[in-house]
């Protein structure tokens, strides 16, 4: 993290990785307005959700006018709403993908719509590893690392982005922006100071046998990376007694698995 911008964004330079835990969208053709739908009721399905701000802005890009019609979009949750993992993205870039297809807007230009998104979207549209700068917007795609399996535990409690940020301009305000070489989250820290939690999964993943612990993003999972899925799996066995939440297992995707998993054609009602 290296300080507030003018545009009252945070300066970062982070690191993507994606792995295989995903949600599933599932669009079909139906006549009226546009409709989504969720299997998680904390989750909005009015124009606050990412997946409606996805169609709306393609449809327009497409040249069309007044609102998206003609589809139902039904959204599967798998990934934690809330815990760092990039779920609210990486559903607005499929969303993007599968509207560009539908109503004719090119790759270029779903590129340009993703960060008015998030910062997060352009780099749905990518997968595999990337570094991100400035917003964590600008992409610059990394070699694929060598495959490994994650655990991820993720506390009962949920964290806002907005919060997390929040804390740690509370905690470095009278500090000069650094560049730190070392390979950390910077928002561990100060979540951690308001959810001991955080720290406590940390140590029982370390002590586990991960070859790396932190948290996610701006959290609250926290994930801890094996060399192989025995591993994982006695880990998270391990785990999941001492941690009040869910525990799982995943591994990471390359960015050829992640072109794999592009939208099919829409189904009909």
């Amino acid at each position: 993290m290296l300080g507030c911008r003018p545009d009252g964004f945070h300066e970062l330079e982070t690191t993507f990785q994606a792995i295989a835990l995903h949600d599933t969208i599932t669009i079909s053709q139906r006549r009226g307005p546009f409709r989504l739908t969720c299997d998680d009721p904390r989750v909005p399905v009015d124009r606050r959700n990412l997946i409606v701000q996805a169609a709306v802005a393609v449809w327009k890009a497409g040249g069309r006018r007044g609102s998206p019609r003609g589809f139902v979009v039904e959204l599967t949750k798998r990934i934690p709403i809330e815990a760092g993992l990039g779920g609210g993205s990486s559903d607005a870039a499929a969303a993007l993908r599968a509207f560009g297809r539908l109503w004719g807007v090119d790759a270029a230009r779903l590129r340009a719509i993703a960060p008015a998104l998030g910062a997060d979207v352009p780099y749905f549209l990518v997968g595999g590893t990337a570094a991100g700068t400035n917003r964590g917007d600008t992409l610059m795609p990394l070699p694929d690392r060598a495959s490994a399996w994650l655990v991820l535990a993720v506390p009962r409690f949920g964290i806002s982005t907005r919060d997390a940020f929040r804390w740690w301009d509370a905690d470095n305000r009278s500090r000069a922006p650094q560049r730190d070489l070392r390979l950390e989250n910077d928002l561990q820290r100060p979540v951690a100071k308001r959810h001991p939690e955080i720290a406590r999964i940390v140590r029982l993943l370390h002590h586990a046998g991960a070859t790396r612990a932190a948290m996610s993003g701006s959290g609250s999972a926290v994930y801890g990376l094996f060399r192989s899925r025995a591993a994982a799996d006695r880990a998270a066995r391990g785990v999941a007694s001492k941690v009040d939440g869910g525990v799982l297992v995943t591994r990471t995707l390359t960015r050829a698995e992640c072109r794999r998993l592009l939208p099919s054609r829409p189904r009909s009602a």
